[in-house]
């Protein structure tokens, strides 16, 4: 406590030695007024100095300015005296007044008027505000004039050690590889203090741990945490919670100081390999199990974690290594052994593996730990199971020819029961690819029959499927595919690929070409088609063609002489024979249509038909055409116009040109107005809920339906027109299906609700003279002066 109390002392006091010191030199180093601050006991020297100044004649400053120190966080009984201001143009009469402005003047820092002196009212906080900025004059007491310009000077907050070290970015959380080697770098911290750095120790800052040995360190000074033991385990202990302290003062007994936690986790590396759980597994599979199917799984175990856990597990010895192949489950990271090629339990009972797994990732700083795999023996034992028959091939091919016999064997398929207990095998057809039902299968043999006869050209294939069923477990099918090819047989004659027709012009040539034919035959002999063409035998001798074979199995007929003429022939037939070369061969007879044509120079056939001659010289069939379309054209305008000139309209009243008569219409029949109450019947004018709220609609035609008047009959000559009209319009009148319909208005219907009811005189059933109108005033200003009217009027007419 007493080294504290001397330290305080020194601090407190030191500013004001240094004032002492800096204010002589200046006093001598520039020209100033003689006016200085000072501390108690300077007056003297500084007089001295005035004077000799004064004889110098030189125009100096009187204020020599220094910074002022404080102490802060001072709490003392009375106001702490921060410095005092002094000119030597102060007499002592207590004429001069000192003036202070700036920060904190007046609340903060306060001046003594007369004899300068500066305290301090208030605790200062080095950490809110560490200097202030005033300004100090001196003036006359009497005019408040200025006796020398204003100056500056600056007072500095000075700092104790009151604020203690913080860790603005705790807690941590820091990693470090497992099994690192003593220093290795973990993370930093960093504490701050807010008091002032530059000023005495309150700011230097010492780091140590007092949670986390001996695991790891601290740098002193630089804050470093590093390991401080090595191999530390991850598998053993993954998370380590250090305590760091921050103590100021450079850690010297007195200093405030500061904590913060780091969590520290060990991240993982490889330095385990995988273990198996056992070192021998068994399992057992059907001997029917589909391929691919997964029939057991081993685990084998590593204690590190991520990528460092992962295995891959190989099958390295055994004698099932074709049939069987082991995978890796990314998830779970087992082993998965799936089934490869079909088992057979009456081949091979059992097998016996050897399964390896091992690291994916090794790390080659433990290698020298020993080798990151492990091996562990599976045995898989195979069950019976009741397998379908199994037929002697995949697949089966028959070849049958297009007229077999009916009931003859195509071939035959076999079957037999794998297991132990070889059930007997009944053969069927699946009749959804034999629906016409053309093939029989014998169902203890498997012998295949024909049921219907075959025709290549009609089917070349015809594809069934076999199935055979075990006679003790009928759940127990397999089919095989039966492909069955019809052989061809010569069993169709050739004839004509189309039918042909032939055109020789009359001015041709003898031994021109007329028509080159070819046939077509449906057989599909082994060595291809090959055809034979003749006439017939009595035709041998026609005296106008004559037929050529030609090397690609065509026929081309050619024409004996010229002068050929449609006048004479138009159309000759000629009968050919086609025969084909199979055993035994088929023919047939097919005749060629040859028709006389005109042809141009160059042999283009222009016309076939005989009427051509007849007609006149440049008059095509064309022009013929179009002449024949004009006369119908004009016939159908005639007719046209004939029928509209005898379909006149004709006049609406039949009477003879000569009956004229005149006919006079009077008009002078008037209504009676409102008074006029026979005309109409005045109930339907009233309130439409006095007709049952029915309320007809204009202009629509009534529903009741009249029946048709009878047609008059004709009317002689000497027709009375006056009585033809009167009829007429009674008819009209009596019609009320016939427009325009009548139709009602209603006037005299106001609404429902209303107070006044109706002011129709269509309701009125006394005169006015026997209403009274007072009761209008009850309705309102505008009601009251037309009860007002109505009574000035009655009064009128009384008088």
């Amino acid at each position: 406590m007493p080294e504290r109390l001397t330290e305080m002392l020194m601090d407190t006091w030191t500013p004001l030695i240094i004032l002492w010191i800096t204010v002589l030199p200046s006093v001598y180093m520039a020209p100033m007024n003689q006016s200085q601050l000072l501390p108690s006991g300077s007056s003297t020297g500084l007089k001295r100095l005035n004077e000799e100044q004064r004889v110098l004649h030189r125009s100096k400053r009187g204020w020599v300015w220094n910074q002022m120190f404080v102490l802060e966080e001072f709490s003392g009984p009375e106001p702490i005296l921060v410095g005092r201001l002094h000119t030597d143009l102060d007499p002592g009469s207590s004429k001069i007044k000192y003036i202070l402005s700036g920060d904190g003047a007046g609340t903060i820092f306060v001046i003594n008027d007369k004899t300068g002196d500066i305290h301090a009212m208030k605790r200062l906080d080095r950490e809110e505000k560490a200097e202030y900025t005033l300004t100090a004059q001196a003036v006359d007491r009497d005019t408040n004039q200025p006796l020398e310009p204003p100056s500056e000077f600056i007072i500095k907050v000075q700092d104790i050690n009151d604020n203690p070290p913080e860790f603005v970015d705790g807690p941590y959380h820091a990693t470090v590889p497992e099994m690192s080697v003593v220093g290795t770098f973990v993370t930093k911290v960093t504490a701050t203090d807010a008091d002032d750095p530059v000023y005495g120790n309150s700011a230097k800052l010492v780091y140590s741990i007092l949670e986390g040995q001996p695991y790891f360190s601290i740098e002193p000074h630089t804050a470093i945490i590093k390991t401080a033991l090595p191999n530390m385990d991850r598998e053993a202990k993954e998370e380590y919670f250090v305590v760091i302290q921050a103590k100021d003062m450079g850690g010297h007994m007195g200093g405030l100081s500061g904590t913060t936690t780091v969590t520290i986790t060990l991240t993982d590396v490889n330095d385990n390999p995988p273990k198996f759980a056992q070192s021998l597994y068994h399992f057992s599979v059907m001997e029917d199990v589909a391929l691919g199917e997964p029939i057991g799984r081993v685990k084998a175990n590593d204690l590190d974690i991520g990528e460092n856990a992962k295995s891959s597990y190989d099958i390295i010895e055994g004698d099932g290594m074709d049939i069987f192949e082991i995978t890796t489950d990314a998830q779970t990271q087992d082993g998965i052994i799936r089934v490869r090629k079909p088992l057979d339990f009456e081949t091979k009972k059992s097998y016996t593996l050897k399964v390896e797994a091992a690291n994916i990732h090794i790390d080659p700083r433990f290698l020298s730990g020993g080798p990151f795999k492990d091996t562990a023996t599976v045995k898989i034992v195979v069950e019976d199971a009741d397998e379908p028959p199994v037929f002697s091939s995949p697949t089966y091919l028959l070849e049958v020819h297009e007229n077999a016999a009916l009931n003859s064997v195509l071939g035959q398929v076999t079957a037999h029961d794998p297991d132990v207990s070889s059930s007997p095998i009944r053969f069927s057809i699946d009749r959804h690819t034999d629906l016409e039902r053309q093939f029989n299968i014998n169902a203890e043999d498997g012998k295949i029959t024909l049921a219907t006869p075959l025709d290549r050209e009609t089917s070349t294939w015809h594809n069934i499927t076999i199935v055979a069923t075990e006679t003790r477990n009928h759940s127990q099918v397999s089919r095989v595919p039966v492909a069955i090819k019809v052989l061809d047989v010569n069993d169709n004659a050739p004839e004509f690929a189309s039918e042909h027709e032939a055109f020789l012009c009359e001015n041709g040539k003898p031994g021109q070409v007329i028509q080159i034919v070819s046939a077509v035959d449906k057989d599909d002999p082994k060595n291809g088609h090959y055809f034979l063409y003749s006439l017939l035998p009595e035709m041998v001798n026609n005296p106008n063609f004559t037929i050529k074979k030609n090397e690609d199995n065509t026929l081309s007929i050619l024409a004996k002489h010229s002068g050929f003429s449609r006048q004479k022939q138009e159309v000759y037939l000629l009968p050919i024979i086609i025969s084909d070369s199979g055993t035994p061969p088929m023919s047939s007879t097919s005749t060629l249509t040859i028709r006389v044509c005109g042809c141009s120079s160059d042999g283009i056939v222009q016309s076939c038909n005989v009427e051509a001659y007849v007609l006149p010289i440049g008059l095509s069939m064309g022009a013929l055409i179009a002449i024949l379309a004009c006369i119908i054209l004009l016939l159908v305008i005639v007719v046209l116009f004939v029928t509209l000139r005898r379909h006149k309209n004709e006049p609406l009243i039949i009477k003879d040109d000569e009956d004229v008569r005149e006919n006079i219409i009077r008009y002078d029949d008037e209504g009676g107005g409102e008074e006029d109450t026979e005309a109409f019947d005045i109930a339907t004018l009233q309130n439409p809920d006095g007709i049952n709220g029915f309320l007809p609609r204009k202009d629509i035609k009534p529903d009741l339906q009249f029946m048709p008047r009878q047609g008059l009959a004709p009317v002689p000559n000497g027709v009375d027109v006056d009585e033809f009209i009167n009829v007429r319009l009674h008819e009209a009148d009596n019609d009320p299906t016939a427009p325009p319909y009548d139709s009602i208005q209603i006037y005299g219907y106001e609404g429902k609700g209303s107070a006044a009811g109706s002011l129709s005189s269509l309701e009125s059933s006394t005169s006015d003279s026997d209403q009274n109108f007072d009761y209008l005033s009850e309705w309102g200003p505008r009601f009251k002066r037309l009860g007002e009217l109505y009574s000035v009027g009655e009064s009128d007419k009384e008088t």
